[in-house]
């Protein structure tokens, strides 16, 4: 393997003097470029299409983060359910960490929106207008002429419109599809504040896929410095196969005999969105996406040679001869991953459609009233359907009264959050303690129990007998 490190004291992207490298990708074809635009074809597709879904009269996804209200697959979630989110963030950081150490950095270069949409959107439209590389580079390097001037304009104008679009497409995502349709029919004007979001937002997106774009894989995405602990020698990476490509050297295939696979030619370089040479092994810039792989690939079935001499493979495939994915740490990592989803799972299928919550009225002990003891709480009922619920609170284990403001039916409108108060009697003879332990059940219109809630009801202290 190439033991030359100095490479790796800087960036492709930052010359010298510490300006800015601008990278003119050249456009490249084959099998796994094919594979990676149907695989954005579908994921964009499903991005632009989503908010438009529903399921069971619910949107397919929605983040309403103003109005608190989640919706994950036609299911409602609420900031009592905080916790499951919170698991699944963590469950879906882990199924990364897990591909990561057995299949290397796939998922920038085959999910990332910042590298479906810079690749498979942003890059077109440059392609389209301005051409492919060479013709970049020797656009970029003329003067301010008619040519430049309307190619720039019409480049730039097309990124801030899909820009524009795709910040419509998040506020769908945050605020719903009606919400939005209403948002156009009543106009900039009538919701200013949220069009002034828009424009800036759209601003942001157009100067990272139009000017920062690499950038943020390599400065200011984390992620490329993590996989250097994540990785070992039998990760799936894209590799280059020093044994067999060196020592590389250009020249006619009779004088290549002592020479390796490699000619040498650059392509490999030339097409990589980064502007690294994966010829130097694995570097923190590499994303995966394969354009190496596809180019090397045309230049070995050229000079008829085997394919593969770039390819998908582990440090230890190419010394070695054989790959090992599924190593112990990659067993751990899969075992917490499977006992983390089994508690979400667990958690999503019990989960209660109504949560109540029942807190103690601030600054109020108890009362005695004709011979029993009253506390009042304050409680909060949560709807978490699109369906009109009926309820009533009763006390499961202790004897006694309950009251609450309203009457004893508590109608509940879909997706309703009601607050009131509810009145627990108890006679003072059957508290033993000072603190009783009381469990309040939740019924619905079936007389069936929803939920319990769990609460204190407090007393007189009672004396010790000498």
């Amino acid at each position: 393997m190439i033991q030359e490190e100095s490479f790796r004291d800087s960036i492709a992207t930052v010359n010298e003097e510490g300006r800015r490298n601008r990278i003119f990708p050249k456009r490249v074809s084959g099998k796994f470029a094919s594979a990676r635009k149907y695989v954005a074809w579908l994921l964009l597709v499903f991005l632009f299409t989503a908010p438009w879904m529903s399921i069971g009269g619910q949107p397919l996804l929605l983040l309403d983060v103003m109005g608190r209200k989640f919706v994950l697959f036609g299911q409602i979630f609420r900031p009592a359910d905080t916790f499951i989110f919170v698991l699944l963030m963590i469950s879906g950081v882990l199924s990364v960490i897990v591909f990561t150490v057995a299949f290397g950095r796939i998922f920038c270069g085959w999910i990332c929106p910042q590298t479906i949409f810079l690749e498979q959107v942003f890059r077109k439209i440059e392609y389209w207008i301005e051409g492919d590389r060479n013709r970049q580079m020797k656009l970029q390097k003329q003067p301010w002429n008619f040519e430049k001037i309307w190619k720039k304009s019409a480049k730039n104008m097309l990124f801030y419109l899909m820009s524009f679009a795709v910040s419509n497409v998040f506020l769908q995502y945050l605020v719903g599809v009606d919400r939005w349709k209403l948002y156009l029919q009543e106009g900039p004007m009538q919701h200013f504040a949220t069009f002034s979001v828009i424009v800036i937002f759209s601003l942001v997106f157009y100067l990272v896929f139009a000017w920062f774009r690499e950038q943020a894989c390599i400065v200011v995405c984390p992620y490329g410095r993590l996989q250097g602990v994540m990785l070992d020698r039998n990760s799936l990476v894209i590799i280059y196969d020093w044994l067999r490509g060196e020592p590389r050297g250009k020249g006619k295939r009779k004088d290549r005999e002592q020479k390796g696979d490699c000619v040498d030619c650059g392509l490999c370089v030339q097409v990589c969105p980064t502007g690294i040479d994966i010829r130097n092994g694995t570097q923190l810039e590499c994303v995966n996406c394969t354009a190496c792989i596809d180019v090397c690939d045309s230049v070995m079935h050229k000079v008829g040679k085997p394919e593969g001499l770039i390819r998908f493979d582990s440090q230890n495939g190419v010394e070695q001869g054989r790959n090992t994915i599924f190593t112990a740490r990659v067993y751990a990592y899969v075992g917490i991953l499977t006992v983390l989803l089994s508690i979400v799972t667990s958690l999503l299928l019990t989960r209660s459609e109504v949560e109540t919550i029942v807190l103690r009225m601030p600054g109020k002990l108890f009362e005695r009233v004709e011979g029993d003891i009253e506390n009042i709480y304050n409680f909060t009922l949560i709807n978490k359907t699109d369906e009109a619920k009926s309820l009533r609170f009763e006390l499961l284990e202790q004897k006694g009264t309950l009251e609450t403001t309203g009457g004893s039916i508590i109608a509940l409108s879909p997706e309703q959050i009601m607050h009131g108060a509810l009145i627990v009697r108890i006679p003072e003879g059957a508290l033993a303690e000072e603190k009783t332990a009381l469990k309040i059940g939740v019924h619905d219109s079936n007389n069936e129990v929803i939920e319990v809630v769990k609460t204190n009801f407090l007393g007189p202290r009672k004396r010790k007998k000498r």
